[in-house]
């Protein structure tokens, strides 16, 4: 597994300096856990039609380096790519809660046939609007609870990217979770 690891971490630094063939190399020993990551995040969404690999394309392309994500290693992959997935989703329940109000369709770049309910709209904009003001109030938290509510990292996965403590991971996202609960209540 630590062999896995190191490959993986330098594979992901060969392809953030450009090399094209790393992400060749780097896709048949990632793509279980990103597309467990997809299907975590989907999950939340019940009700809905959007494929996991719809999802883990287009955050692999939002990965690129020419996209300027950076990541540290493994872990830390992990974690941008739970965020990046976060923003898809996001920017998806916008666009198509804008569409509904009479806008403009736009091209979606992830599967056109997803079908959120209106509740479900709302939700993944409300989430999304809560997790922007906890991390003005307390970036650490934020990430914690990103990478554990939709990434589906593991406590000292996260205190491994993020440099901290399990047991400060655990308070971070028990407040961030009760934090949250609170403001998802009180309506935004």
């Amino acid at each position: 597994m630590e062999l896995s690891r190191g490959v993986i971490t330098g594979l992901l630094a060969d392809w953030q300096k450009g090399d094209g063939t790393a992400l060749e190399r780097l896709l048949p020993l990632i793509r279980a856990e990103i597309h467990h990551i997809a299907r975590r995040q989907l999950a939340r969404l019940p009700g809905q039609s959007m494929h996991p690999s719809s999802l883990v394309q287009e955050a692999l392309v939002r990965l690129a380096p020419k996209h300027g994500a950076e990541w540290n290693d493994r872990e830390h992959f992990y974690a941008v790519t739970a965020r990046i997935m976060r923003y898809v989703l996001v920017d998806h329940a916008r666009r198509h809660s804008r569409t509904k109000r009479g806008g403009h369709a736009t091209p979606l770049p992830i599967d056109e046939t997803t079908v959120l309910s209106r509740e479900q709209l709302d939700e993944v904009v409300a989430i999304d609007l809560a997790l922007e003001r906890l991390a003005q109030l307390d970036p650490r938290k934020s990430d914690v609870f990103e990478m554990r509510f939709f990434g589906g990292l593991t406590l000292e996965e996260i205190a491994q990217a993020l440099d901290i403590g399990t047991r400060t991971v655990d308070r971070d996202w028990r407040f961030a979770r009760a934090w949250l609960r609170r403001e998802l209540s009180q309506g935004l």
